[in-house]
């Protein structure tokens, strides 16, 4: 929750005649006002770009008078931005990162923006790009590419991708062979949500280890009989499930792996849903059928008692006869947090964290525990921050920032 505080005056009686546009319009004067109010999106977003740039000299300015160490100059900008703007602290620090790119390295972005022809999200295609560069060439595409409106007209988003990494390869090939070999090192697996119970599992790879990859999958299922059921891209993923977990059926997966259920749902057949930690709810009796599936496999299966409040639902203790980690406290935290509880965070949990500073005073209890992602454990420990727990009907504590804006967390339903 967003505790308003002062506004601009200006700003509010805009919002005021935008919020009350007439719609007894012709559909010419509607397309119009499209196009127009796209075009005041991108300068409203660079007006927004130019008071986080503010915002964040005026912090180090700040932390600099206090005797912070200079690489603590500005620290927590990032996250009270991601905050006002209800995003996550990476979409804050993305934002942070092309404000203040603008003022020295990209003037012509800024400036298109403020005409109203570039948009924030290509504007950071660009800053992506050439991210890489030095400040000097940096300038150079950002005049190539945005010094005259007519240079871009017409170009898709991956146009801006192309014609930014084509100008900054000329500059620089040498960058971008040490960016390859970079991004390399920052290969990895990744998993979210998708809808009706289906999830999203990636693997950034370098590119010809990920054509490989696919080109053997895909060279298997060539070869399926006319008898099999599954199609050739069903045939391909439970082959990946199997080649990598070391199986011989898709399907023999241990529920282990983590299900929060009720009992009544468990065993009388309640249609109230079940809930994966980390990944969100599935339907019932997608639950049970999956449970059934690891018992006809014989696949080793254990239950853990939850205890809810019954009034409202938060978790209030479990018993311990599995413990999948070494500290009984940071599991409890994490089945009843199940995400980082910044507000508009929602990242997977890095760290267990107090709310009050333990050095403050604070315990190391459920009710002073939050779960976590890295960043935002770290952005809270910039000058000006505080936490504390408050009553709520769930667990809930109240953030306050530097500029004295306040925003609840409170933990979601267990299930």
């Amino acid at each position: 929750m967003y505790v308003r505080m002062a506004r601009s005056d200006v700003i509010t009686e805009f919002q005021r005649h935008v919020v009350a546009l007439d719609r007894h319009v012709d559909n010419a004067t509607r397309v119009d006002r499209v196009a127009q109010m796209e075009e005041l999106k991108a300068q409203i977003c660079a007006a927004q770009a130019i008071d986080t740039a503010d915002l964040y000299r005026a912090v180090r300015t700040e932390h600099a008078a206090m005797g912070l160490p200079k690489d603590k100059h500005g620290v927590g900008v990032a996250a009270q931005v991601a905050l006002a703007r209800r995003e996550s602290p990476t979409a804050g620090q993305a934002h942070l990162t092309l404000a203040r790119a603008p003022m020295t390295e990209m003037p012509n972005a800024l400036a298109r923006m403020q005409d109203g022809v570039l948009s924030e999200y290509r504007a950071q295609i660009i800053r992506r790009g050439i991210s890489h560069l030095d400040a000097i060439d940096r300038q150079a595409v950002d005049t190539t590419l945005c010094s005259e409106a007519s240079r871009f007209a017409g170009w898709s988003d991956n146009r801006f991708e192309t014609e930014t990494r084509k100008a900054a390869d000329l500059l620089d090939v040498e960058a971008r062979l040490r960016r390859n070999k970079l991004a390399e090192t920052q290969r990895r697996v990744t998993v979210r949500t998708a809808a009706d119970g289906m999830a999203y599992l990636t693997a950034l790879l370098p590119l010809k280890q990920a054509i490989a990859v696919k080109a053997t999958l895909a060279k298997a299922a060539k070869w399926i009989t006319s008898g099999e059921p599954r199609t050739p891209a069903q045939y391909e993923a439970d082959l990946l499930v199997e080649r990598v977990l070391g199986i011989s059926r898709a399907t023999d997966i241990p529920v282990s792996v983590g299900l929060v259920i009720t009992d009544l749902t468990l065993l009388a057949g309640d249609d109230h849903p079940a809930r994966v930690p980390g990944y969100g709810t599935i339907p019932g009796p997608i639950a049970r059928q999956w449970i059934r599936d690891s018992v006809a496999a014989r696949l080793k299966t254990w239950i853990r008692r939850l205890y809810l409040a019954p009034a409202t639902g938060e978790l209030v203790a479990m018993d311990s006869r599995r413990r999948l980690f070494p500290r009984p406290l940071a599991e409890f935290l994490d089945l009843r947090d199940d995400r980082c509880r910044t507000p508009y965070c929602g990242a997977p949990i890095k760290h267990h964290d107090h709310i009050i500073r333990s050095r403050h005073g604070g315990a190391t209890s459920a009710e002073d525990g939050a779960c976590r992602c890295e960043a935002c454990n770290y952005h809270k420990e910039a000058p000006g921050f505080s936490e504390k727990p408050i009553n709520g009907e769930r667990h809930t504590f109240e953030t306050r920032t530097p500029t004295g804006h306040t925003y609840e967390s409170t933990a979601p339903p267990v299930i």
